[in-house]
């Protein structure tokens, strides 16, 4: 292993993931790679829930694997710590959350030579177990929840972004690393910066991964919440504006804010056919909503079995309302810039790791 020249390394970041740890290992190790030079290096934000010990005795057993500290706990600080100490010609990165086909890291090699690209990953798969699992994954899917293209698991061609990544370390090297600023949206900003530097990515289909979706509604608002008060940093370091589907729910949630604020205010002044106007415009707004909601999600059912059907609605409200709220509220709250990156503060609930 060691007089082995490193091809490929492998990064990951990771914390308490002491449910998912052991399982994810096993996907690494059983990866199609004998006849390359590889090295996993997985990035430990000081875990305290008995991630580390599993972490150490596995990697007292396979000279593949590198264990080091994050200090910055988040995972654009982790993916940085393992890239700087990585040794390999191609950076891939993985997530604990997921499960890996044994063939994942060589078809990203493989897309990687044939297509040019300077990115190149596999749609978001998911794998989930139980109703409400599994109806926040179909929900995910269809495309009235985000209508992004690597959502799409039979896409294959050019995109803006895709699932985790694999590059040319020299790309990297070159662009610049993960944004250690960003607690949440971190992949889109890099693959933002690659393709205004006139890079390429690439979704290949077959490069097969699966991610553990959250199996609590709450779990998943949170989730998308950040990931929506997150994206409002990206957009203005870039100073561009999103794409129309990131502005959709933010409007549909302003909206209702504000008609719902302006029918409580009219009746509190005594304008009471203000306050009709405005509760009328609301449930209109409302049975829009609940019919495309609905629409969709005999659609999702269709396919995903007609058992999630009484809770696709929810799992689609969570994720349209959960991202616009927590974009809106990071139009009006300015980010914490943190004067060095690797202590990005953790204490508000907006930064709070979910993971």
């Amino acid at each position: 292993m060691h007089d082995q020249k490193i091809l490929v390394s492998i990064v990951v970041a990771c914390r308490n993931e002491i449910r998912h740890i052991g399982e994810f290992l096993e996907f690494l190790l059983q990866q199609e790679m004998d006849d390359l030079g590889w090295e996993a290096i997985i990035a430990d934000g000081m875990s305290d829930d008995g991630t580390r010990g599993v972490l150490e005795e596995h990697s007292s057993k396979n000279a593949h694997l590198r264990i080091i500290d994050n200090p910055g706990k988040i995972v654009s600080t982790g993916l940085n710590e393992a890239i700087r100490a990585s040794r390999g010609d191609v950076v891939i990165r993985m997530d604990a959350h997921t499960r890996y086909a044994p063939d994942y890291c060589r078809l990203c090699l493989e897309t990687l030579e044939e297509t040019g690209a300077e990115n190149v990953g596999g749609p978001a798969r998911t794998n989930a177990s139980g109703k409400y699992a599994r109806a926040v994954a179909a929900a995910y899917h269809s495309r009235f929840c985000t209508g992004a293209r690597f959502h799409d698991v039979k896409y294959e061609g050019w995109v803006d972004t895709v699932t985790y990544g694999c590059w040319r370390k020299a790309t990297l090297e070159r662009i610049g690393l993960f944004d250690e600023t960003l607690v949440r949206n971190q992949d889109d900003e890099l693959n933002l910066r690659l393709v205004r530097a006139g890079g390429k990515i690439w979704q290949n289909p077959h490069i097969m991964s699966w991610y553990s979706p959250r199996d609590r509604l709450s779990a998943v608002f949170r989730q998308y919440f950040q990931y929506g008060f997150w994206k409002v940093a990206v957009i203005r370091k870039h100073k561009l504006p999103g794409s129309w589907r990131h502005f959709v729910p933010v409007s549909f949630v302003l909206a209702n804010l504000l008609v719902v604020v302006s029918s409580a205010g009219s009746w509190m002044i005594g304008a009471s056919g203000w306050a009709f106007i405005f509760a009328s415009l609301w449930l209109a707004m409302f049975a829009c909503y609940a019919f495309a909601n609905i629409y969709a999600s005999v659609a999702a059912a269709s396919g995903a079995g007609w058992d999630l059907l009484p809770y696709l609605p929810a799992a689609f409200a969570t994720f349209h309302f959960s991202w616009g709220l927590g974009f809106l509220i990071g139009l009006f709250r300015p980010v914490p810039k943190p004067t060095n990156p690797m202590t990005v503060p953790t204490e508000s609930r907006f930064t709070e790791l979910t993971r």
